[in-house]
C-alpha cells in the first residue's frame, strides 16, 4: 500500500470534519446510529483511474462505513457525478457529493449497519479489513494453476 503526501492527511481530517458536521442531524434520526463511533476517514491510498489522480479509503460514520474517492490536489478536471472505479477486487460505482466548504468526494455505502461496534478503534480496524479486501484481486492466484 502507498503512503499519502503529508498534505494530505490534515486535507482528509477536514473533509471528515466537514462531513460530519453537514450529515451529523439526519445521521442521528437513523436508525443505524451508534453513539459510539465519530467520522473518519481512515486508510486512503493514491490511485490512478485512467487520468485521474485520486485518493481511494474508507469513511466511517456513526451509520455506515463507505468507499470514498478524493481527487488528489493535482486532479483539476471534472470526474462527473458518478465515478466508476475499478479496483483489483472489482469495479464500483460512487456517487458524486460537494461538501458546503467546497470538499468533493465520491462514496458508496460499504456496510450500512455498525451498531455492533463499540469504538472508533473497532471501526478503524474494520476499515483496514475492507481496504484490504478492496485492494486484492478476487481472482485465481497465478500459482494456483
Amino acid at each position: 500500500m502507498r503512503t499519502l503526501a503529508a498534505q494530505e492527511y490534515p486535507r482528509l481530517a477536514e473533509l471528515a470534519l466537514h462531513y460530519r458536521d453537514t450529515h451529523l442531524r439526519s445521521m442521528k434520526q437513523s436508525s443505524h446510529y451508534n453513539p459510539c463511533l465519530g467520522v473518519d476517514a481512515l486508510c486512503f491510498q493514491p490511485w490512478e483511474e485512467g487520468h485521474a489522480s485520486l485518493l481511494v479509503g474508507a469513511l466511517i460514520t456513526p451509520c455506515a462505513m463507505w468507499l470514498v474517492v478524493v481527487p488528489s490536489l493535482d486532479q483539476h478536471d471534472s470526474l462527473g457525478d458518478v465515478l466508476r472505479l475499478t479496483l483489483p477486487s472489482g469495479h464500483y460505482s460512487l456517487s458524486y457529493e460537494q461538501l458546503p466548504n467546497g470538499s468533493e468526494l465520491y462514496k458508496r455505502v460499504i456496510l450500512e449497519d455498525l451498531n455492533d461496534l463499540a469504538s472508533m478503534q473497532e471501526a478503524a480496524r474494520l476499515a483496514q479489513r475492507m481496504m484490504t479486501q478492496l485492494m486484492v484481486s478476487d481472482g485465481p492466484s497465478p500459482e494456483g494453476g
